[in-house]
């Protein structure tokens, strides 16, 4: 365990003017609450904290919160107070410690609400003062360092707690070189089978070519000093999660990954950063595709540096990193690079302060203003994760506005991160002056043009094509606050006709009085409460008229008696339609715009199953068409939202049917080929509908068959089973 003068020294070695007197006084507390207290590892539990406070001395933070380190766990378990700690080390530092403390007890997940609400509490402990991720980080990483200690049923929650939020979050804030050591720990306690096996591939690598990290870093470093050019060049191996997430990724085999190795070539000007990468290119062949100048176009963690891959020596591929010391050090420590060391607390009496303008600082305060924008703990949690793990594509505005967002981003996500006003109103964009789908897949150096309409509202759908966390969580307000816009005119309507039956009137000022008698915060909430048929209108008619008594026999209207029509139609397809004000009014009444019953069908060209999502477009001279969400006819109705009904399945268990799908085979041209087929579905409990010839020639027919299932899964397990004949090369659903 660290003795006292060596913490001191450690951060003495690169603050001189430390406060040795405040560390002290932190350590010998900390020391004396901790007493006996052991950790699982049977070592005194007094060496977490000094280990966790060693950890932020390698990142040369400044006095505070290397005392904060220490006292971290002091509140929680010992018998330390708040008091006490402000007492002896200032108010500052107290708040500090206690926002850890409260921080701690959400620590381990074991509910998706709980993870999600530690999450949130700790952006915004990090809003306050970003010495709170420092300690929190610091913490983990000590933490995973012992996890093969911790028991066995608690191992596999941390690491996939640190994989999914810590990790990325250290990434984020600039912290790589932490972030690699928290993932490999993770990787290695949640995979470990994969863990063994990309390591022994490396280790053969390495002792088949032992050699070439030191002849290239000697190669490379004699060109540029024949050049001029004074550079350290120090040459690594990629770690296995690296690799391992690549292979993922990317779909590839150990084999063909082409950039195990990689080299950073550190230097002192940006001038000669470039001038080091034209020597390189000269000297090597370089791989096309691979060059990045994240110096001219920074990350928005603030990582600055140029990239390129090119085939070294031993005709091996291999990464090549340029940056300038001052580079290095910001890619390496992240937001702790940005710390202001003070010999002291300053003579205000408050603590000295992280900078607070870098572009990871930035994130953060934008993330933490998702925070008001009244999500669910879970909807935050997704979409935090999202910004987290994200792989940057830069872009442009025609103004020359840089935007950065993650790989797969398309115009909706590009719309939504100019403003949340512009993502709403977006129904289509120009890609570097062309017009373009919203769905296509945004690249480096795109200058994006949005075209906007006041009368659009965002379809659900686009949810399900947004990227980024602020685009999906706009999009499930604006259709969250349309929705309840839409059943507030249904539930108008609805009042209106019951009223006026009545010989009543329906007035805002009646409807304002009785909110209290029906549990409801507003006009508007109530009419949407009606539209949703959660509040029977005949309540609503009772609590404006407490005089007003039901009559016993029940009133059949003209619009009950239509009843029967494509409702019924719809009972027994087991669909339950969620309608607009425009299309559909709810409590029996007839479709709105519509002089008789509205038939409603599923998609001519493969329907739909159980199983599957699905959405209605109303079609004049049609009626309502049921679509799977995947089906490319939609993209027909993408700029039609009026167009858009929310259905659902609500299939009766005890009572099931059957559902319309379409699939194309494509057999070999033998005899005998279609009975087997057909033998197959049969047996399956498949029913054919038809059967057509799509295609034929000599060696193969393309046969596309109509049939009839129960569910998806009922679907899918056809599918495997014409699989797997001799005679079939191929079978894929048909979605029209």
């Amino acid at each position: 365990m660290m003795r006292q003068y060596e913490l001191v020294e450690r951060v003495q070695r690169y603050n001189p003017n430390c406060d040795e007197g405040l560390l002290n006084r932190a350590y010998v507390y900390a020391m004396q609450k901790h007493g006996t207290q052991k950790r699982d590892s049977g070592d005194p539990y007094f060496s977490h904290p000094l280990e966790v406070a060693a950890i932020l001395t390698d990142l040369k933070v400044d006095d505070a919160t290397i005392v904060i380190a220490l006292l971290h766990d002091t509140i929680e378990d010992t018998d330390a107070t708040r008091q006490e700690i402000d007492q002896l080390f200032g108010v500052e530092i107290g708040q500090l410690v206690e926002g850890l403390t409260k921080l701690q007890k959400l620590d381990l997940v074991s509910k998706r609400t709980a993870q999600a609400e530690n999450l949130r509490k700790l952006l915004l402990a990090i809003a306050e003062d970003l010495r709170v991720l420092l300690v929190k980080l610091a913490d983990r990483l000590h933490n995973m360092r012992t996890l093969h200690f911790a028991p066995e049923s608690k191992r596999g929650r941390i690491a996939e707690e640190t994989m999914e939020i810590y990790a990325p979050l250290a990434g984020r804030m600039g912290m790589q070189d932490m972030r690699d050591e928290l993932e490999d720990i993770a990787f290695r306690t949640l995979h470990p089978d994969a863990f063994s096996a990309i390591q022994a591939r490396l280790d053969e690598m390495e002792s088949l070519q032992k050699d070439l990290i030191a002849d290239i870093e000697k190669e490379l470093k004699e060109n540029l000093e024949t050049r001029g050019i004074v550079a350290t060049v120090k040459g690594r191996r990629k770690q296995p999660y690296s690799i391992f997430r690549k292979m993922i990724d990317k779909q590839l085999g150990f084999e063909q990954l082409s950039d195990i190795y990689g080299f950073r070539v550190l230097v002192d000007d940006v001038d000669t950063c470039y001038r080091a990468l034209g020597v390189v290119h000269q000297l090597w062949r370089t791989v096309p595709g691979r060059f990045k100048d994240y110096i001219s176009t920074p990350k928005p963690n603030g990582y600055k540096s140029l990239h390129t891959t090119v085939v070294g020596p031993h005709r091996q591929r291999v990464e090549l990193q340029f940056r300038t010391h001052g580079m290095q050090q910001v890619n390496e420590y992240g937001i702790a690079a940005h710390a202001l060391y003070k010999d002291k607390i300053s003579e205000s009496g408050h603590l000295p302060q992280l900078a607070d303008d870098t572009a990871a600082y930035a994130w953060l305060r934008q993330t933490v203003e998702a925070l008001s924008e009244g999500a669910s703990p879970e909807e935050f949690l997704e979409n935090t994760k999202l910004e987290l793990f994200q792989d940057q594509v830069f872009c442009f505005t025609p103004k020359g506005l840089l935007i950065a967002l993650p790989r797969g981003a398309t115009p909706i996500d590009f719309a939504y991160a100019v403003h949340t006003n512009i993502g709403n109103t977006c129904v289509g964009c120009k890609i570097n002056g062309r017009i373009t789908p919203l769905v296509t897949e945004l690249k480096n150096g795109d200058e994006v043009e949005i075209i906007r309409s006041k009368a659009q509202v965002p379809p659900p759908t686009w949810e399900t094509i947004a990227v980024t966390g602020k685009a999906r969580a706009a999009i499930r307000r604006a259709t969250r606050e349309a929705t309840r816009k839409q059943f507030a005119a249904l539930g108008r309507q609805v009042l209106e006709t019951v009223f006026s039956r009545e010989g009543r009137e329906l007035t805002d000022a009646l409807l304002e009085q009785a909110l209290p008698r029906l549990s409801q915060p507003t006009v508007p909430d109530l009419l949407a409460a009606v539209g949703r048929a959660e509040v029977p209108s005949a309540d609503v008619l009772k609590a404006c008229f407490p005089d007003y008594r039901e009559e016993r026999a029940a009133r059949q209207t003209a619009a009950q008696r239509q009843e029967g029509g494509w409702f019924s139609f719809a009972a027994q397809a087991g669909i339950k339609f969620h309608g607009d004000s425009d299309s559909i009014r709810a409590h029996g009444l007839p479709i709105r715009t519509v002089a008789a019953d509205l038939p409603v069908r599923f998609a001519p060209d493969g329907g739909a199953v159980p199983g599957d999502r699905i959405v209605g477009i109303v079609e004049p001279d049609v009626g309502i068409t049921i679509y799977p969400i995947q089906s490319p006819a939609l993209i027909a109705f993408e700029d039609k939202p009026d167009r858009w009904l929310d259905v659902r399945w609500d299939i009766d268990s005890e009572d099931p049917i059957r559902f319309p799908a379409r699939i194309s085979i494509q057999s070999f041209n033998e005899p005998g080929s279609l009975a087997r087929i057909a033998k197959a579905i049969s047996d399956s409990d498949g029913n054919i509908d038809n059967i057509g010839m799509a295609r034929r020639t000599p060696d193969f027919h393309e046969i596309v068959v109509d049939l009839e299932v129960w569910d998806i899964k009922h679907l899918t397990q056809i599918l495997n089973e014409l699989r797997v004949l001799p005679n079939v090369g191929k079978v894929d659903r048909v979605n029209g």
